[in-house]
């Protein structure tokens, strides 16, 4: 079997409300590019990676002098092709590489009759446990709903997800307003929510005193982690030295030689891996075991993803043993999906692991053309800018904060 043909699309579907973070915002919408991967066999594979418009479309057919007549099951060599460690020192193709290997991995299974998750080794479980993933939100555009700024209005869209999905684990979004505000809105969390699980994320714009004092302030709830309260390997270990609480990560743990370097000298106790930022499915599952190996947790991060990304996400989760924690997903955010048959569904705040061959999803081509037309008539967005601050910017540690006090 060779692949004979690499397309790329570029996508944006709406989300419900523009979504706030430490950086800036997400635009009311998500810009993602759909990969697939096409064999002389007929067979065709489904990846997915985030933004980039036309420059993401652009790099994709730059891969195609690597792609065309290799391999699709040859990973390994995949993995060298397009991601030579100093090659990429020039080139870095990371995401490039995950995008194409959920594809092959989704020709794989499909040659095999066999789900993603047996290619791993086999699932663990059956379903998959998510976790409510709580933003500030600006209001909709057009329909004026969906404002996330008041500590009221979290915990009633926290009560409203977790009667709409079933979550019982909810995360905190935080580095938008000042840190005592956002102590106060996880602190009603905690209250409102007494027998759940609670994990806060400041996107690294917190110093390493205030994370600390953040931190000891918020003992008494049933946290999962703090994740990435400040910046740098260097400034997490400060802090982890100081509080009881497990530190998590996805920005400083995220290739194997950060790995070796928090397993030899730590700095965080849970790495959140991430399907795209590793390089694919495959990475992930190495990395896994590796922490596996010395008793590191790990659990799953999102990235903004569509379904493409999500079934990665799922059958990652399914067969990965030292998992204790419920994942991450921007995925309930969304309005709509462009996959076959709608979006995926929750139950009980789980999502059940797909069993049709490859990754178990297909692409509604209707939704897909029409997304595309949605990106060439709004075209992308700064991820890094806010569009009602627009000469803001954030520094490391933060301390130009919105007001909550104003919409």
């Amino acid at each position: 079997m060779k692949i004979t043909d690499l397309k790329a699309t570029t996508v944006t579907v709406p989300l419900e409300a523009p979504l706030r973070h430490s950086n800036g915002t997400h635009w009311g919408r998500f810009v993602r590019t759909i990969v697939e991967v096409v064999t002389d066999e007929g067979l065709i594979g489904y990846g997915e990676m985030g933004g980039g418009g036309e420059s993401a479309q652009m790099a994709i057919a730059g891969l195609k002098p690597y792609l065309i007549g290799h391999d699709p099951t040859q990973l390994e060599a995949l993995r060298f092709k397009i991601c030579n460690p100093t090659a990429s020192l020039y080139n870095n193709r990371t995401q490039l590489m995950a995008s194409i290997e959920f594809a092959c991995l989704d020709i794989i299974g499909k040659q095999t009759r066999l789900p993603v998750y047996k290619l791993l080794g086999g699932k663990l479980r059956d379903s998959v446990p998510f976790a409510s993933y709580l933003f500030f939100r600006y209001p909709d555009e057009a329909s004026g709903a969906g404002e996330v700024r008041t500590i009221e209005q979290l915990v009633e869209h926290t009560r409203s997800l977790k009667q709409q999905h079933g979550f019982t684990t909810h995360k905190l979004k935080g580095g938008v307003f000042p840190p005592a505000y956002e102590l106060e809105c996880y602190q009603a969390l905690g209250a409102a929510f007494p027998e759940d699980r609670l994990r806060f994320d400041p996107n690294a714009a917190y110093s390493v005193e205030q994370s600390i004092q953040f931190a000891k302030a918020i003992e008494q709830f049933n946290n999962d982690y703090l994740e990435d309260p400040t910046w740098g390997m260097n400034g997490m270990r400060r802090v982890r030295e100081k509080v009881s609480l497990p530190l998590a990560t996805n920005t400083v743990v995220v290739n194997f030689e950060q790995l070796a370097h928090n397993i030899l000298q730590p700095a965080v106790d849970v790495i959140l891996l991430d399907t795209t930022f590793w390089g694919g499915v495959r990475a992930c599952h190495k990395a896994a075991a590796v922490c596996e190996t010395f008793q590191y947790s790990v659990a799953v991060h999102s990235s903004g993803e569509l379904g493409i990304q999500l079934a990665s996400m799922i059958h990652l989760g399914a067969a990965v043993p030292n998992m204790p924690f419920a994942i991450d997903a921007h995925y309930h955010q969304l309005k709509d999906d462009i996959i076959a048959g709608g979006k995926f569904k929750y139950e009980g705040g789980s999502i059940a692991v797909p069993e049709k061959p490859g990754l178990g999803v297909e692409i509604d081509r209707d939704k897909l053309n029409y997304y595309a037309e949605e990106y060439v008539r709004l075209g992308g967005y700064a991820y890094d800018r806010d569009p009602k601050r627009p000469e803001w910017y954030p520094i490391i540690p933060n301390d130009r904060w919105a007001d909550p006090s104003k919409g």
